[in-house]
């Protein structure tokens, strides 16, 4: 993890050198040639975009459109501080009562609004605990107001409708996430991270931030 702390969602890359064509009118630096020894494994870095193309790099102000980015909206009547804190959110127990609260031999490391509260990796390291804990009770589903859905459904369902909904809400009440957005123009918008094998459409966020991006233009 030693390198993954170098990635900062608005920091510009220091040092950086712009690659020699960057397309059209857009800011060059989105495409600033990065030398990191350092670099964490996962993270795909700006040059590697293809031509017409850019890399949602949080080393940049494109970082707003992850998913870890502080960018906090209510949904629902509820305060989140991300879409990865809402994300990660619904993998923990809803109350006493709920079956994976009361599960024999099973510690939860958070409570449910704590993980709402939180960004980028911590949110991200508090649902990866979750799922060891769903793997150990034999689960495949997480909950949003009481109602189950099924996690890592390769079907557009329930928890795919909950996870644009949860962008849709922070573009609305982040003004500067659609004026970044927007910016990109018609760039095909690609993740800075390796992304694992037959993902679910909701983890494809660059996918639905296109399609956002789509019905912005067409309403302007």
């Amino acid at each position: 993890m030693d390198g993954i702390a170098r990635v900062v969602v608005w920091g510009f890359v220091t040092g950086a050198t712009v690659c020699s064509q960057p397309p059209g009118h857009y800011p060059a630096h989105w495409w600033a040639r990065v030398e990191d020894s350092q670099k964490p494994a996962w993270e795909v870095l700006p040059q590697a975009a293809q031509p017409g193309e850019v890399i949602l790099s949080k080393r940049n102000e494109l970082g707003i459109l992850s998913n870890f980015a502080a960018t906090p909206f209510t949904l629902h009547g509820r305060r989140y501080a991300s879409v990865e804190g809402f994300w990660q959110m619904m993998l923990y127990p809803e109350s006493p009562g709920d079956e994976r609260a009361r599960a024999k031999g099973v510690v939860w490391a958070h409570t449910r609004d704590e993980v709402a509260g939180m960004t980028a990796f911590e949110a991200k390291n508090a649902g990866a605990t979750a799922e060891a804990n769903m793997q150990k009770m034999g689960i495949d589903w997480v909950t949003f107001e009481g109602k189950r859905m099924s996690y890592r459904s390769k079907q557009k369902g329930g928890h795919y409708r909950l996870i644009v909904e949860a962008m849709r809400a922070k573009l609305e009440q982040n003004p500067k996430v659609r004026e970044i957005l927007l910016a990109t123009g018609d760039l095909v918008l690609r993740p800075d991270h390796i992304e694992e094998a037959d993902a679910p459409p909701e983890w494809h966020y660059y996918t639905i931030w296109m399609e956002i991006r789509n019905g912005l233009r067409h309403a302007r």
